[in-house]
């Protein structure tokens, strides 16, 4: 595992953000390969508790949320590509509601339709929200209705080509979650229907992203048989005919032991694969002459000090545990 440590230069990258004139792909930041590297250190990953990436088709928005206080704030933030360079991160227009919390933002594969999870700050009632695009913007944001919305809880969306959501509910036990799956015929969405125990393995699984062609599905699972520890990512490949392979493990590079993976996510490109993850380096980085009150406060104000940080790796890693007949 690269441990990726914040340098002098990460500490300006905030500073000089929109100085850069010519702005390349994924927040001008160098690609990774076979090993897991953090994603935009000092940018989005900043040292503040951050999570649930999305990005629009073209590459040029791109969505995670930040969540402070146990939830009690938490929000979607948003850099943008322009001829001048990426802008600042900023939050969402939409999600600056303070009566609110926000997360779990995703981008409809054909970029026309926005969704995230938003509840009323306090409460527990999490319900999947929609806005459509207009212009560059979007619209003003609705919830959705039954049968998507229920009584419970549901959480993070995610879609396929064609319009068929997954999605996360809570699963008649209490603690426990499962993934559902609600196809759209003739613009409607059917009742979500629980995924068999491929997709649902585990003591509980949460929070799974689909591949825009359905054909697999990376899912964080609670209790998996070969856990490292905690939450792992684990992907489950399916074939034409709706039928799911057993469950496999993303391994040592992506899943630790006693830290939390917990949100998933392929870019559109289908060349990387972004998850959450609150690793921290494997050796503390303490300074020869002893710990000083300036070196805390470094390390507090950046990422891998314990708050979930976003990491990147070369989306080869999912594709190579393909099994044949999938």
């Amino acid at each position: 595992m690269n441990n990726h440590r914040l340098t002098t230069t990460a500490f300006c990258l905030i500073s000089l953000f929109t100085a850069s004139a010519a702005a390349g792909p994924y927040l001008d930041q160098p690609p990774p390969g076979r090993e897991p590297a953090l994603f935009a250190p000092g940018i989005v990953s900043d040292g503040l508790p951050n999570r649930d990436m999305a990005i629009t088709p073209d590459g040029r928005e791109i969505y995670w949320s930040s969540n402070l206080r146990e939830f009690g704030i938490s929000v979607i933030l948003v850099s943008r590509q322009t001829e001048e360079g990426w802008t600042e991160p900023e939050v969402a227009p939409f999600s600056r509601d303070p009566s609110m919390v926000y997360y779990e933002p995703h981008v409809a594969p054909d970029g026309e339709r926005f969704f995230f999870v938003a509840q009323k700050t306090g409460h527990e009632n999490n319900d999947i929200w929609v806005m459509d695009r207009e212009g560059n913007g979007w619209s003003k944001a609705r919830k959705m209705d039954a049968p998507i919305n229920s009584k419970g809880k549901e959480y993070f969306p995610s879609l396929t080509r064609d319009g068929t959501m997954y999605l996360t509910r809570e699963d008649g036990e209490a603690g426990t979650e499962a993934i559902y799956r609600s196809r759209l015929v003739d613009g409607k969405y059917t009742e979500p229907e629980r995924l068999p125990e491929q997709v649902n393995s585990g003591q509980s699984r949460f929070n799974a992203f689909v591949d825009p062609d359905e054909r697999f599905i990376i899912v964080p699972v609670v209790g998996g048989e070969d856990s490292a520890g905690a939450v792992d990512y684990y992907v489950v490949f399916r074939n034409e005919a709706d039928e799911w392979s057993e469950p496999v493990n993303l391994g040592d590079k992506i899943n630790t032991p006693g830290h939390r993976e917990w949100t998933p996510y392929v870019s559109p490109d289908g060349e990387y694969f972004f998850f959450m993850s609150t690793r921290t380096p494997a050796k503390a980085d303490a300074p020869a002459e002893g710990y000083t009150k300036e070196h805390l406060d470094r390390v507090h104000a950046g990422p891998e000090n314990g708050n979930s940080d976003i990491y990147w790796i070369d989306a080869s890693v999912i594709r190579e545990l393909k099994p044949e007949g999938f």
